[in-house]
């Protein structure tokens, strides 16, 4: 992959089942959101359809923004990954000084009635900063100081993150550790960073009373003061048993499980489609992750390739994460489903993210189209 010649033949390819795949997901997500909070909704706003509307036009804002990135030749965020970053800093910054709070966090950014997560959009700079540097810089990866160097952005940013976002840092880190290990055959460095990624993730859980809670909560939900949402989710998965309740049957989603709608929507969809629909879920993102896998292939060039394996990593680890926390494998954290769970500023970047893969598959040369036609 790092020898191949970039010889870019604009509109020779286009990833249609990566697209169909995705658009799939958003269309499920928003019947499964009007599904999860339909009562809840109707109880506060008066409107069963008030999560459903507002996430439709963050689906149509979303799609947008892809469709446009889809024809931006992607090569050109190279250039700009300086001023990326440092827009970043500057965000992550600014949300310590007037962010709102909410739900005990402040991640939260308005400006009049618009708002957003910079912590999002992190993953996306990241994404970028990664291939970018992994790509034009390769004598960074072949020893423990260059090493240094190329983490020590990311270790900046993800460490503002961190502060109110342990979970979406967590995926950040990943994201950047996942890159890196694509990059470099020198994996011995990934001890030190194991080593020290350990420490400062132990630090925080156990060094912040409400973080520790969590893993109290996590090893005895059924005793644990917050550990009444966790609980509630996994009765829902339960009582969906094999064959699920029905579309629009579940129980547990009025005013039992806290914010159905968001993190916790998995549950729902357990309860409503069973475990037959969980697994027919898990299914679609693996074949969007293989999608993604055949384009990274593909790529006419290094960076295009990290690009699409960085957006890979990231949809992976996030739906491997929530599912985890549904179910109560790992502790509680505030993840959303990609493309399922309700949010605006996850699902936009999201799209943002797909964008790029897409515009990366419009420059496969004719010869890597064939594996990808099977």
């Amino acid at each position: 992959m790092a020898g191949r010649k970039a010889k870019f033949t604009k509109g020779t390819y286009f990833d249609y089942p990566s697209l169909f795949l995705v658009l799939f997901l958003a269309m499920f997500g928003l019947m499964m959101i009007y599904s999860a909070s339909s009562y809840v909704a109707n109880s506060t706003f008066g409107d069963g359809a008030y999560y459903l509307k507002r996430q439709f036009i963050f689906s149509l804002m979303g799609i947008l923004g892809m469709l446009a990135l889809s024809k931006y030749r992607y090569q050109r965020f190279k250039k700009f990954v300086i001023f990326i970053m440092i827009a970043q800093f500057l965000l992550l910054v600014l949300v310590m000084i007037i962010g709102t709070t909410t739900n005990g966090s402040t991640r939260w950014i308005y400006l009049g009635p618009i708002g957003f997560q910079p912590s999002e959009i992190a993953k996306l700079s990241l994404v970028i900063y990664m291939a970018a540097m992994c790509s034009e810089h390769p004598e960074l990866l072949k020893n423990l100081p260059g090493t240094g160097i190329l983490f020590s952005v990311p270790i900046v940013i993800i460490g503002l993150i961190a502060k109110e976002n342990l979970s979406t840092a967590i995926i950040c880190a990943g994201i950047v550790v996942c890159i890196w290990i694509v990059s470099t055959p020198k994996l011995v460095y990934l001890i030190p960073v194991i080593i020290v990624g350990a420490l400062a993730g132990l630090a925080l859980v156990f060094g912040t009373g409400y973080r520790s809670a969590r893993i109290d909560a996590w090893l005895h939900p059924e005793t644990a003061e917050n550990g009444y949402q966790t609980m509630q989710a996994l009765y829902a998965i339960g009582s969906g048993g094999i064959f699920g309740r029905g579309l629009g049957q579940s129980i547990q989603k009025m005013g039992y499980i806290p914010f159905a709608q968001n993190d916790m929507i998995f549950s729902v969809i357990c309860e409503e489609l069973g475990l037959i629909g969980g697994i027919g879920l898990i299914i679609v993102f693996v074949m969007l992750i293989w999608r993604f896998r055949f384009i990274a292939e593909g790529a006419p060039d290094r960076f295009g390739s990290l690009l699409v394996v960085g957006v890979l990593c990231h949809i992976g680890i996030q739906v491997l994460i929530n599912m985890a926390v549904v179910t109560n494998v790992i502790p509680n954290t505030g993840v959303p489903l990609p493309f399922i769970s309700y949010g605006g500023s996850s699902l936009i970047f999201l799209f943002f993210e797909i964008g790029i893969v897409l515009s990366v598959s419009r420059q496969i040369e004719p010869a890597g189209t064939e594996e990808l036609r099977k």
